[in-house]
């Protein structure tokens, strides 16, 4: 395994001690609630020695890593300067750090770079925190080898998520200051990641519904955990923290159990597609 981890070159600030916090609360705490997406989705496509695995939005590094374990060759991209630093701790040894060339116009800042088609590019590419937008995307698998997958996720719909209504918490406190694309959480229609694929240019395959329950062992792992996701931040730059933080331990209660932990089941969906 060579794993290499791209940062957005847009981005090159040292993260802040604050960043850090919140990042190490997303390895730690959130990134693992997403473990049986990932997990399905792998299964479902035989990943193994041999595949090849992009991802966008790679985070701390986590879907990477149970690629990688799996016998993959992994190569991530993540604009977060604080996630991307966890993901370089957990999958590339010291002397090891960097990227090939290729691998780092893997960013998508220009739409005239491509993956190159002599068997070098991947064989996988996923989005599984961060959806990109059609155009983005689009620059993105231009150069993907014909047949290549691509796997797009997403929410499920808001009423099989027991999380809806704290994740409304943000929605609601940012309006009308925070704008389309703030980062609240969307959920996905029933055709939302199958439009996003058209409108990339890509040919659908298939999809899939994977139960996702995020537990915690505390109200404050779940806030601390919600908060690392960065949904929160348009809120909290609206109204202040602490009506941001007295709301969102309000819409968390009724998950409280005797023990103390929390427990919210939810549906995530993904997409097959192809290039």
């Amino acid at each position: 395994m060579t794993p290499a981890l791209v940062h957005h070159r847009h981005r090159t600030a040292s993260p802040t001690a604050e960043q850090t916090a919140r990042a190490r609360d997303w390895a730690e705490i959130q990134e693992r609630m997403l473990v049986p997406l990932y997990e399905a989705v792998y299964e479902r496509l035989e990943i193994g020695p041999g595949t090849r695995v992009l991802g966008l939005g790679c985070g701390a590094g986590l879907a990477l890593l149970l690629a990688a374990e799996r016998g993959a060759v992994v190569h991530g991209v993540e604009t977060d300067s604080a996630r991307l630093e966890l993901a370089r701790e957990r999958l590339l040894p010291e002397p090891e750090r960097g990227a090939r060339p290729w691998e780092a116009r893997l960013t998508g800042d220009d739409p005239e770079e491509r993956i190159p088609p002599e068997g070098e590019g991947p064989t996988l590419v996923t989005a599984f925190d961060a959806l990109p937008g059609a155009e983005a995307l689009a620059r993105t698998v231009a150069g993907l080898e014909r047949g290549t997958p691509v796997v797009l996720a997403g929410w499920g719909p808001s009423e099989r998520c027991a999380t809806a209504p704290a994740l409304r918490v943000a929605t609601r406190l940012a309006e009308p200051a925070a704008e389309p694309a703030s980062g609240c959480a969307h959920w996905c229609g029933r055709d939302d990641l199958e439009d996003l694929a058209r409108r990339a240019g890509l040919r659908l395959d298939g999809s899939g519904r994977v139960a996702c329950p995020f537990g915690y062992a505390g109200m404050e792992s779940a806030v601390r955990g919600l908060l690392s996701t960065g949904l929160y931040d348009p809120a909290v730059r609206a109204t202040d923290e602490e009506q941001v933080l007295k709301e969102l331990v309000e819409a968390l209660h009724p998950y409280l159990r005797d023990d103390g932990t929390l427990w919210m089941p939810n549906l995530f969906r993904y997409v097959i597609a192809r290039a």
